[in-house]
Protein backbone atom coordinates (compact mmCIF):
# COMPACT_ATOMS: atom_id res chain seq x y z
CA UNK A 1 0.00 0.00 0.00
CA UNK A 2 1.05 3.61 -1.08
CA UNK A 3 0.38 6.96 0.99
CA UNK A 4 1.07 10.19 0.01
CA UNK A 5 2.04 11.70 3.30
CA UNK A 6 4.36 14.71 2.04
CA UNK A 7 7.86 15.68 3.63
CA UNK A 8 7.20 14.45 7.13
CA UNK A 9 9.34 10.88 6.99
CA UNK A 10 11.96 9.97 4.56
CA UNK A 11 12.54 6.12 3.16
CA UNK A 12 15.37 4.08 5.05
CA UNK A 13 17.54 1.16 4.60
CA UNK A 14 16.26 0.39 7.31
CA UNK A 15 13.45 -1.57 6.04
CA UNK A 16 14.40 -2.78 2.24
CA UNK A 17 12.88 -5.29 -0.31
CA UNK A 18 14.39 -8.44 -1.26
CA UNK A 19 13.35 -9.83 -4.31
CA UNK A 20 15.06 -13.64 -5.06
CA UNK A 21 15.47 -14.50 -8.60
CA UNK A 22 16.19 -17.29 -10.67
CA UNK A 23 17.97 -16.42 -12.81
CA UNK A 24 20.66 -13.60 -13.55
CA UNK A 25 19.43 -11.96 -16.28
CA UNK A 26 16.32 -11.49 -13.87
CA UNK A 27 19.10 -10.19 -11.74
CA UNK A 28 20.56 -7.49 -13.98
CA UNK A 29 17.48 -6.69 -15.36
CA UNK A 30 15.72 -5.57 -12.26
CA UNK A 31 18.98 -3.86 -10.92
CA UNK A 32 19.07 -1.43 -14.53
CA UNK A 33 15.56 -0.49 -13.58
CA UNK A 34 15.54 0.02 -9.52
CA UNK A 35 19.02 1.33 -9.03
CA UNK A 36 18.12 4.19 -12.35
CA UNK A 37 18.51 7.52 -10.64
CA UNK A 38 18.87 6.04 -7.51
CA UNK A 39 22.19 5.67 -5.17
CA UNK A 40 23.66 2.15 -4.92
CA UNK A 41 24.54 0.81 -1.72
CA UNK A 42 26.29 -2.54 -2.56
CA UNK A 43 27.01 -2.49 -6.22
CA UNK A 44 25.93 -5.37 -8.11
CA UNK A 45 28.44 -8.26 -8.42
CA UNK A 46 29.49 -11.87 -6.52
CA UNK A 47 29.10 -11.88 -3.40
CA UNK A 48 30.23 -15.18 -0.70
CA UNK A 49 26.21 -15.14 -0.11
CA UNK A 50 25.30 -14.83 -3.82
CA UNK A 51 26.63 -15.11 -7.36
CA UNK A 52 24.96 -12.06 -8.02
CA UNK A 53 23.93 -9.41 -6.01
CA UNK A 54 23.22 -5.62 -5.32
CA UNK A 55 21.49 -3.52 -2.71
CA UNK A 56 20.05 0.37 -4.40
CA UNK A 57 18.05 2.74 -3.41
CA UNK A 58 15.77 3.61 -6.45
CA UNK A 59 14.94 7.11 -7.55
CA UNK A 60 11.87 7.20 -4.84
CA UNK A 61 14.52 6.50 -1.71
CA UNK A 62 13.23 2.97 -1.25
CA UNK A 63 15.69 -0.03 -0.70
CA UNK A 64 15.71 -2.71 -2.75
CA UNK A 65 18.43 -5.89 -2.73
CA UNK A 66 18.29 -8.17 -5.70
CA UNK A 67 19.26 -11.61 -5.22
CA UNK A 68 20.41 -14.35 -7.51
CA UNK A 69 18.92 -17.42 -5.50
CA UNK A 70 19.25 -20.12 -8.43
CA UNK A 71 17.15 -23.26 -7.98
CA UNK A 72 16.56 -22.53 -4.22
CA UNK A 73 13.35 -22.65 -3.46
CA UNK A 74 11.45 -19.65 -2.45
CA UNK A 75 8.32 -19.06 -0.43
CA UNK A 76 7.55 -15.38 -1.48
CA UNK A 77 8.50 -13.33 -4.00
CA UNK A 78 9.43 -10.52 -2.12
CA UNK A 79 10.68 -10.25 1.13
CA UNK A 80 10.81 -7.04 3.93
CA UNK A 81 14.09 -7.32 5.21
CA UNK A 82 14.93 -5.30 8.84
CA UNK A 83 17.94 -4.35 9.47
CA UNK A 84 18.92 -3.42 13.48
CA UNK A 85 21.59 -0.65 13.41
CA UNK A 86 22.43 1.78 16.21
CA UNK A 87 20.77 1.19 19.54
CA UNK A 88 18.99 -1.83 18.13
CA UNK A 89 21.96 -3.29 17.02
CA UNK A 90 22.57 -6.79 17.92
CA UNK A 91 18.54 -7.50 18.73
CA UNK A 92 17.57 -8.56 15.41
CA UNK A 93 17.39 -12.29 17.17
CA UNK A 94 14.87 -11.00 20.21
CA UNK A 95 12.57 -9.40 18.01
CA UNK A 96 12.12 -12.09 15.44
CA UNK A 97 11.58 -14.11 18.66
CA UNK A 98 9.25 -10.91 20.47
CA UNK A 99 7.30 -11.15 17.05
CA UNK A 100 6.73 -15.05 17.21
CA UNK A 101 5.30 -15.06 20.59
CA UNK A 102 2.78 -11.65 19.49
CA UNK A 103 1.63 -13.39 16.06
CA UNK A 104 0.00 -16.84 16.19
CA UNK A 105 1.32 -18.44 13.63
CA UNK A 106 4.97 -17.80 12.97
CA UNK A 107 8.31 -19.59 12.12
CA UNK A 108 11.84 -19.25 12.38
CA UNK A 109 14.11 -20.26 9.04
CA UNK A 110 17.75 -19.99 8.48
CA UNK A 111 19.82 -18.22 11.21
CA UNK A 112 23.60 -17.10 9.44
CA UNK A 113 25.42 -15.59 11.93
CA UNK A 114 28.70 -13.69 12.77
CA UNK A 115 31.32 -15.14 13.80
CA UNK A 116 35.44 -14.42 14.77
CA UNK A 117 36.98 -11.66 13.34
CA UNK A 118 33.97 -10.10 11.60
CA UNK A 119 33.96 -6.83 13.63
CA UNK A 120 32.79 -4.57 14.46
CA UNK A 121 30.10 -6.58 14.14
CA UNK A 122 29.49 -8.74 17.39
CA UNK A 123 30.16 -13.18 17.40
CA UNK A 124 27.03 -14.29 17.42
CA UNK A 125 24.40 -11.50 16.07
CA UNK A 126 22.36 -11.93 13.28
CA UNK A 127 24.14 -11.61 9.62
CA UNK A 128 20.96 -12.91 8.34
CA UNK A 129 17.89 -14.75 9.39
CA UNK A 130 14.29 -15.65 8.00
CA UNK A 131 11.65 -15.58 10.06
CA UNK A 132 7.49 -15.76 8.95
CA UNK A 133 4.37 -14.55 10.35
CA UNK A 134 0.82 -15.40 9.64
CA UNK A 135 2.59 -16.60 6.35
CA UNK A 136 4.18 -13.18 5.38
CA UNK A 137 7.85 -14.32 5.04
CA UNK A 138 10.31 -11.68 6.29
CA UNK A 139 13.94 -11.79 6.80
CA UNK A 140 16.18 -9.31 9.69
CA UNK A 141 19.97 -8.79 10.04
CA UNK A 142 22.18 -6.47 12.57
CA UNK A 143 24.55 -4.21 11.44
CA UNK A 144 27.12 -2.67 13.72
CA UNK A 145 28.77 -0.20 10.97
CA UNK A 146 27.54 3.28 11.13
CA UNK A 147 24.68 4.17 9.93
CA UNK A 148 23.22 7.56 9.83
CA UNK A 149 19.17 5.93 9.68
CA UNK A 150 17.14 3.16 11.59
CA UNK A 151 13.12 2.59 11.82
CA UNK A 152 10.76 5.22 10.83
CA UNK A 153 7.07 5.38 9.98
CA UNK A 154 7.95 5.96 6.09
CA UNK A 155 7.65 2.34 6.08
CA UNK A 156 5.20 0.49 8.20
CA UNK A 157 3.79 -2.67 8.71
CA UNK A 158 -0.34 -3.95 8.62
CA UNK A 159 -2.10 -5.91 10.76
CA UNK A 160 -5.31 -6.66 9.51
CA UNK A 161 -7.90 -7.15 11.98
CA UNK A 162 -11.36 -9.06 12.44
CA UNK A 163 -12.67 -7.57 15.14
CA UNK A 164 -11.82 -5.22 18.40
CA UNK A 165 -10.51 -7.94 20.19
CA UNK A 166 -7.86 -8.68 17.98
CA UNK A 167 -6.99 -4.92 17.65
CA UNK A 168 -7.08 -4.71 21.60
CA UNK A 169 -4.68 -7.57 21.46
CA UNK A 170 -2.22 -6.55 18.85
CA UNK A 171 -2.50 -2.86 20.66
CA UNK A 172 -1.31 -3.71 23.91
CA UNK A 173 1.28 -6.52 22.95
CA UNK A 174 3.38 -3.80 20.19
CA UNK A 175 2.52 -0.16 20.83
CA UNK A 176 5.96 0.64 23.31
CA UNK A 177 5.59 4.55 22.52
CA UNK A 178 2.37 6.70 23.13
CA UNK A 179 3.66 9.86 21.87
CA UNK A 180 3.77 7.50 18.45
CA UNK A 181 -0.16 6.24 18.57
CA UNK A 182 -2.57 8.30 15.87
CA UNK A 183 -4.86 7.06 13.82
CA UNK A 184 -4.13 3.13 14.43
CA UNK A 185 -0.12 3.76 13.79
CA UNK A 186 1.99 2.77 16.98
CA UNK A 187 5.91 2.03 17.09
CA UNK A 188 7.16 -1.13 18.95
CA UNK A 189 10.00 -1.57 21.47
CA UNK A 190 12.41 -1.88 18.68
CA UNK A 191 11.14 1.46 16.89
CA UNK A 192 9.18 -0.78 14.08
CA UNK A 193 6.36 1.02 12.77
CA UNK A 194 2.44 -0.69 13.31
CA UNK A 195 -0.36 -0.03 11.18
CA UNK A 196 -3.30 -2.35 13.29
CA UNK A 197 -6.31 -1.40 11.32
CA UNK A 198 -9.92 -3.15 10.91
CA UNK A 199 -10.81 -5.26 7.80
CA UNK A 200 -14.03 -3.74 8.28
CA UNK A 201 -12.41 -0.10 7.59
CA UNK A 202 -11.05 -1.42 4.18
CA UNK A 203 -14.51 -1.83 3.29
CA UNK A 204 -15.56 0.83 3.93
CA UNK A 205 -13.15 3.19 2.61
CA UNK A 206 -14.26 1.98 -0.62
CA UNK A 207 -17.51 3.49 -0.47
CA UNK A 208 -18.34 6.13 -3.26
CA UNK A 209 -20.73 8.13 -0.50
CA UNK A 210 -18.46 11.56 -0.13
CA UNK A 211 -20.00 12.22 3.03
CA UNK A 212 -19.87 9.07 4.75
CA UNK A 213 -16.25 8.97 4.05
CA UNK A 214 -15.75 12.63 5.23
CA UNK A 215 -17.59 11.43 8.60
CA UNK A 216 -15.47 8.56 8.54
CA UNK A 217 -12.27 10.32 8.21
CA UNK A 218 -13.48 13.00 10.75
CA UNK A 219 -13.93 10.09 13.31
CA UNK A 220 -10.94 8.14 12.69
CA UNK A 221 -8.24 11.29 12.87
CA UNK A 222 -9.16 11.62 16.72
CA UNK A 223 -8.40 8.34 17.67
CA UNK A 224 -5.09 6.37 18.67
CA UNK A 225 -6.27 3.02 18.99
CA UNK A 226 -8.91 2.40 16.19
CA UNK A 227 -12.96 1.66 17.85
CA UNK A 228 -14.56 -0.08 15.25
CA UNK A 229 -18.07 0.16 17.21
CA UNK A 230 -17.12 4.35 16.56
CA UNK A 231 -15.92 4.42 13.03
CA UNK A 232 -18.95 2.40 11.71
CA UNK A 233 -21.66 4.80 14.08
CA UNK A 234 -19.85 7.92 12.28
CA UNK A 235 -20.53 5.86 8.68
CA UNK A 236 -24.03 5.22 9.09
CA UNK A 237 -24.92 8.31 10.22
CA UNK A 238 -27.31 10.16 8.58
CA UNK A 239 -26.52 13.39 7.05
CA UNK A 240 -28.44 16.40 6.90
CA UNK A 241 -31.14 16.04 4.41
CA UNK A 242 -30.91 19.10 1.42
CA UNK A 243 -33.23 21.79 2.50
Amino acid sequence: MLLSAGPLFKFTPAISFLVACHTKEEVDYLWSKLSEQGSPLMELGAYPFSEKYGWTQDKYGLSWQVMFVGKRETKQRIIPTLMFVGAQCGKAEEAINFYGLVFHNSRVGNILRYGKGEQPDKEGTLKHASFSLEGQEFAAMDSAREHKFTFNEAISLIVHCENQQEIDYYWEKLSAEPKAEACGWLKDKYGVSWQVVPRAMEKMLQDKDERKLARLTEAFLKMKKFDIAKLEEAFDERGRSAA
